[in-house]
């Protein structure tokens, strides 16, 4: 199957759950916010963000069960600059009160302000940071 099937099968999957999200739980499906609410919350609250991540980790696993011919990207990074790329988008989220799904996905689609602020900011910090990585850096 060809790569852009999977991204738009994994769009689509994206699209519905954040509609679910907010029709079954009246909530915004901001994926940084589930999992961080995941070690604060009550037992009751705990357990659907918890079984909603452990649904993004399994949907991982889906293309290689439906395609003998999947082959995984190979990241073109050493494991230390992708550890410290996910822990500056941490921290991201944290500054900027979202992350992509929530203010990328649930924002944009309500029209808040907000969020299309804060989607065109991160967009923007991400094309600079690949422009100065590719070209700056001479890497």
């Amino acid at each position: 199957m060809h790569p852009f099937v999977y991204a738009s099968i994994g769009g689509a999957l994206v699209g519905v759950a954040a509609v679910m999200m907010m029709g079954l739980k009246g909530r915004i499906a901001g994926v940084s916010g589930i999992l961080s609410g995941s070690f604060s919350e009550t037992s009751h609250e705990r357990l659907w963000r918890v079984l909603f991540i452990l649904g993004v980790f399994l949907g991982g696993a889906i293309p290689p069960l439906v395609s003998s011919d999947f082959k995984p990207p190979e990241p073109d990074a050493s494991t230390l600059l992708i550890v410290a790329g996910g822990l500056l988008v941490g921290l991201g989220t944290g500054l900027g009160s979202g992350c992509t799904s929530g203010h990328g996905i649930c924002g944009i689609s309500r029209l808040s302000p907000r969020s299309i602020l804060a989607t065109c900011t991160f967009m923007a910090a991400g094309f600079a940071c690949v422009f100065l990585l590719r070209h700056g850096f001479g890497a």
